[in-house]
């Protein structure tokens, strides 16, 4: 689990926005990029090359559930 501080410090490389922590999935989220940044033994790779891409149907599932990012 990631620290709740470091959160809120990171942003997404590409955009410079927020990140949403997916546990389940241990990934960092840029919903506005679409992409979708690994976290590895609780490290979080926040390069662009190492990111997947989210399709359009996951990037707008998620819009819908954190509106405010």
């Amino acid at each position: 689990m990631l620290n709740k501080k470091l959160l809120e410090i990171l942003v997404c490389p590409a955009t410079k926005g927020p990140l949403i922590y997916d546990r389940e999935a241990q990934e960092l989220i840029s919903i506005s990029g679409r992409l979708a940044y690994p976290i590895v033994d609780d490290i979080p790779s926040l390069i662009e090359a190492d990111a997947r891409t989210l399709d359009e149907q996951e990037a707008e599932r998620l819009r819908k559930a954190h509106p405010a990012t």
